[in-house]
């Protein structure tokens, strides 16, 4: 069976996609898309991904109202914490390191989930 490589792109709705891109890239480090072709685009370090389907009553994105939530790795689990909070992203640690990583979340400024992942190992 042939198996796709990865995933190419995360495309989601905005009330404000320039403002929320820029707010991506100050605050995670996520390139802007470019405007042409000669540029590249933000590249991501090979690693685990996760991709799964949870089921439609769950808790665990927050918000009901919430149908996705993304996770981004994380190198330097401390840094990035420390780079948020400094930036007034409040930021909520997982209590406890879990067999597979560290984990936190936030919410980007139109509310959407996002989980950070330092994972183990």
């Amino acid at each position: 069976m042939e198996r796709v490589l990865g995933i190419g792109g995360m495309f989601f709705r905005a009330s404000d996609p320039e403002g929320l891109a820029r707010w991506y890239a100050d605050n995670l480090g996520i390139d802007i898309v470019p405007q042409d072709y000669e540029t590249p685009s933000w590249q991501q370090q090979a690693g685990p991904t996760v991709f799964a389907p949870f089921a439609r009553d769950t808790e665990y994105f927050g918000d009901p109202a919430q149908q996705w939530m993304i996770n981004f790795r994380v190198r330097d689990f401390d840094a990035m914490m420390a780079q948020l909070t400094a930036a007034g992203i409040s930021v909520t640690l997982h209590p406890e390191i879990l067999p597979n990583g560290r984990f936190a979340r936030l919410t980007d400024p139109e509310g959407n989930p996002i989980e950070l992942w330092e994972p183990s190992g």
